[in-house]
């Protein structure tokens, strides 16, 4: 697997105090890794600073050669609305557009397409993504799960090189969860690099990597492999993971 994104020395200082501390990571193109820790371990913010929605004090992160802490706003910008995509623990829609124009916003803003060619793309995901009947319906018409995978859609809008996720069924029940993260890891599938952050071993247990951090460094890594689908493996992984009895990963990957 070669590395699409790299930390090195990544340094975070909020308050006069240390959020990141010479953080060292690679990412592998095509890799889904979980990144967990407890409040206020730095998990969030390190994911902020790889996808370039916050400045760093010190290091390096570099996205397959270009250097992202020497980029300008307006680059970053670009950067992060035709190269990434992000989805929240809140789908943060617009609630004066409908859900259809919501997915289709970011791909109007890119520019890189035409605009029927962007609708059709949007319809196309709510339609694989089970909210397709949706389209027109405001925000105050759908369920938390239906507003997560819309939201899921705008991430995809621009065919984005590396989704990230910050927390992204911390408000959804159960059901919900398990439905999200089943989507979130068919995205996977299909090609994407994905980086998430979540509390819950249970969704880190989708992922073949799990980092964890303590006070701002990485304390700790476990490599998981593929997962089958099948819901009791998923939670023997959780259980194994809660419990630390996976097999130590390599630091980076190969």
């Amino acid at each position: 697997m070669s590395t699409v994104l790299t930390a090195r020395r990544l340094r975070r200082v909020l308050s006069g105090q240390p959020v990141l501390q010479e953080i060292d990571l690679d990412v592998g193109r095509g890799e889904f890794l979980a990144i967990m820790g407890p409040s206020g371990s730095g998990k969030s913010t390190l994911l902020y600073s790889l996808s370039g929605m916050d400045d760093t004090d010190g290091g390096s992160i570099s996205l397959e050669g270009t250097e992202l802490t020497e980029l300008e706003q307006k680059q970053l910008a670009r950067l992060r609305l035709t190269r990434f995509g992000f989805v929240f623990q809140q789908a943060h829609l617009l609630a004066n557009l409908t859900l259809l124009d919501n997915v289709v916003l970011p791909g109007r803003l890119a520019r890189t397409a035409s605009r029927s060619a962007v609708v059709a793309r949007a319809r196309d995901l709510m339609e694989r993504t089970g909210v397709g009947e949706l389209a027109q319906r405001d925000i105050t018409q759908a369920s938390g799960g239906q507003l997560q995978r819309v939201g899921i859609c705008r991430a995809l809008i621009n065919s984005p090189q590396i989704v990230f996720a910050d927390e992204p069924t911390g408000a959804l029940d159960s059901a919900s969860a398990l439905a999200v993260m089943r989507l979130l890891g068919g995205i996977h599938a299909d090609g994407a690099t994905l980086v998430l952050v979540t509390h819950d071993v249970e969704v880190a247990a989708h992922a073949q990597r799990v980092i964890t951090m303590v006070d701002g460094r990485i304390v700790g890594e476990r490599r998981l492999g593929g997962w089958d689908g099948q819901e009791g493996s998923l939670l023997e992984r959780a259980r194994q993971l809660r419990q630390g009895t996976l097999a130590p990963a390599r630091t980076r990957p190969t």
